[in-house]
Order: C-alpha cells, then structure tokens, then sequence
C-alpha cells in the first residue's frame, strides 16, 4: 500500500478549491499556480474528479470548478476512490502468493493487513474536506520556510503531535508493544 502523488495532489487540488471558491468557480490554472502542480495533470485528476461526481464543471467566462457536493459531503476516501488510488493494504496478497503460502504466519498477516485496511478506509471515510478546511485555521506558515507549524493557541492534548496543530480525530486505538 502507498499513497501515491496522484492521491496527495487530488487532495490538495480538492482543499484548494474547497476553500478558494467561496460559491464562485475556481479555475485549473489557479489551483496550479498556487498548489504548484501541472495544469495538464489537474485537467486528468479534474476529469476522473467530475466522473466521480465530486467537482462540477462550468463553462463559459468566469468558468472552472465548484464543489458537487458540500464540503461536508465529499471524504477524502471519496477523492482518493475518484482519482484510483488503490487504499488497501492486502490487495497483493491474493492470487499465486495465497495458493502458495498456507502456513499459519501468512494467515496471520494476511488477516492484519485486511484489517488495518478496513481501519484506514474508516478513517478516510470519516474525514471529510470540511474537516480538513477547518482544522487550518489551527495551522501557520511561516513566511521563511514551507514546514507547517502548530500556533500558539493549540493545547497539548493525547493525540499524535504531526506538526499540524495534531490529528484530524483522535487515535483509534493504541497500538501494543
């Protein structure tokens, strides 16, 4: 399992338009200036985006993208689904590897991981682009450099610290050692 650039940059193309569109249409071309990402590769994620039924294109002056749905609506598993992003863990353990490996430790693996991709679609699909648009005001960039840093009014709580103010939700679980 990887998160690819075509689902990292889907996401951000997404929370660009989710917060610069104030109703209005946002055009390609501003989401690739300012998210610097190529047109031509936001015009391929843009249409698998409108195929899912996340964006809405509108065409004519003052034309670009909108939101299909409230921000609220659309998780980021739904993005990552629109743009192919393959989430599951386990996905390669099927086929030849099954056929081949009966022991009892490829069992066990094989079960963690479907598991662990049963937790991450959970969570992608309990977060949604308003989540995320509103977890920013909790975030400050500094002018000098591109590293994100948490501002002085977030508390120290028991969530992981991931520099951005800490995490979206709480942590599922703990994890033994």
């Amino acid at each position: 399992m990887r998160l690819t650039s075509k689902g990292r940059y889907a996401v951000r193309a997404m929370l660009d338009l989710t917060t610069h569109s104030s109703g209005n249409p946002v055009r390609l071309q501003e989401i690739s200036t300012r998210q610097n990402i190529s047109l031509h590769y936001l015009e391929q994620l843009f249409r698998k985006l409108r195929n899912g039924n996340s964006v809405k294109s509108v065409r004519g002056p003052g034309g670009g993208y909108v939101l299909a749905r409230s921000m609220d609506q659309i998780t980021i598993k739904d993005v990552l689904d629109c743009v192919g992003e393959n989430i599951n863990p386990a996905k390669d353990i099927i086929g030849t590897e099954a056929e081949t490996s009966n022991t009892v430790e490829f069992h066990l693996s094989k079960n963690y991981f479907q598991n662990l991709g049963i937790i991450m679609r959970e969570y992608l699909s309990t977060t949604s682009l308003g989540d995320l648009v509103r977890k920013a005001k909790d975030i400050e960039i500094p002018a000098a450099t591109e590293t994100p840093v948490a501002t002085a009014t977030t508390t120290p709580t028991t969530e992981t610290n991931t520099g951005f103010g800490g995490a979206i939700r709480n942590p599922i679980g703990e994890v033994n050692q």
